[in-house]
């Protein structure tokens, strides 16, 4: 009942209700949020980032662009769905029980697929989670490279995130999250725990940054060391 009356609030204030992107084609896939989500976003967000909050809401600062490493947006959706961290991920499942997942799922076809309300938190980047939209996209291995239509698909919804939440104000990929030690956004309490990132590509990120520069996004921080 608790997660049905905060998806309630959500839409009744705006707040980021799955298909909500006014001029962008989405189809609603969520993954499960139930208590269980509820309770470990939470947790992790304590633990994580020393937030205390009554619910696992974020707000949107930041955009992070993925790759899912997984060929088929089937197989990329089972990865995200259910709530814990299944056994495959011993490189990060020292950090909390909560599985991984994201706020968007492009399919190699230009599918924009909503797996959560974009201020739901989504556990897709160290340090960054409680204020970052994370857009997942499937493939990125050798034999499954993005594809134009993904990033085509990646430009619109970027635009609308932006034009919907004006406070977003940088767009990165997930190889450049640590770029962000030691900002204000950082909020990682683990010097230790760090994963190393590639995805989703320089060529990628750098034609959605040239695409939406209307925007004008902030720079990166600098690496310090």
């Amino acid at each position: 009942m608790r997660i049905i009356l905060l998806f309630l609030l959500l839409s009744s204030i705006g707040l980021g209700v799955l298909g909500s992107c006014s001029s962008v084609e989405i189809i609603d896939k969520p993954v499960v949020f139930n208590q269980q989500r509820r309770e470990l976003s939470l947790e992790y967000m304590k633990t994580r980032y020393e937030l205390e909050k009554n619910e696992p809401v974020i707000n949107p600062q930041m955009i992070v662009v993925h790759w899912t490493a997984i060929p088929t947006l089937q197989e990329s959706f089972e990865a995200f769905r259910d709530p814990l961290l299944p056994n495959t991920r011993p490189d990060i499942n020292s950090a909390g029980a909560l599985n991984v997942s994201a706020q968007f799922l492009v399919d190699r076809d230009g599918t924009i697929y909503q797996l959560m309300p974009e201020t739901l938190m989504a556990r897709h980047v160290i340090g960054l989670n409680h204020c970052a939209i994370g857009i997942e996209n499937v493939g990125g291995t050798e034999n499954t490279p993005l594809t134009k239509k993904q990033l085509k698909a990646n430009i619109k919804l970027i635009s609308d995130l932006k034009e919907k939440y004006p406070g977003i104000e940088y767009l990165i990929g997930h190889m450049e999250y640590t770029l962000f030690e030691g900002h204000p956004l950082w909020l990682e309490v683990d010097d230790s725990y760090r994963t190393e990132k590639t995805d989703p590509g320089y060529n990628f990120i750098n034609d959605i940054r040239a695409s939406t520069s209307e925007f004008d996004w902030k720079p990166l921080p600098e690496k310090t060391n």
